[in-house]
């Protein structure tokens, strides 16, 4: 299983969250466990379409996802993601 990574931003919705491992092979697959186990999470991930959010990087170890419309990444049991919420504003 993907170990799973959550920038501060989210924990301020979801106060449990922490770093977890997650199984799916593919990024959208690991979306769909990681809001099974933290209902909602996934619309402030992405989109209703199911594409990426503008302003939240996903990374796989130090490379950042490919498939933003997708998310057909593909996950290996040893990965690291990293779910980034970005701040806008100014």
């Amino acid at each position: 299983m993907a170990q799973v990574k959550f920038t501060p931003n989210l924990k301020r919705f979801y106060p449990n969250l922490k770093t977890t491992e997650f199984s799916g092979d593919t990024v959208a697959e690991l979306l769909d466990q990681i809001d099974a186990a933290h209902k909602g999470i996934k619309d402030y991930i992405v989109t209703e379409q199911g594409e990426l959010r503008k302003h939240v990087n996903i990374f796989i170890g130090n490379e950042m996802v490919k498939d933003k419309v997708n998310l057909s990444d593909q996950l290996t049991p040893k990965d690291e993601v990293y779910i980034l919420q970005a701040l806008s504003g100014g």
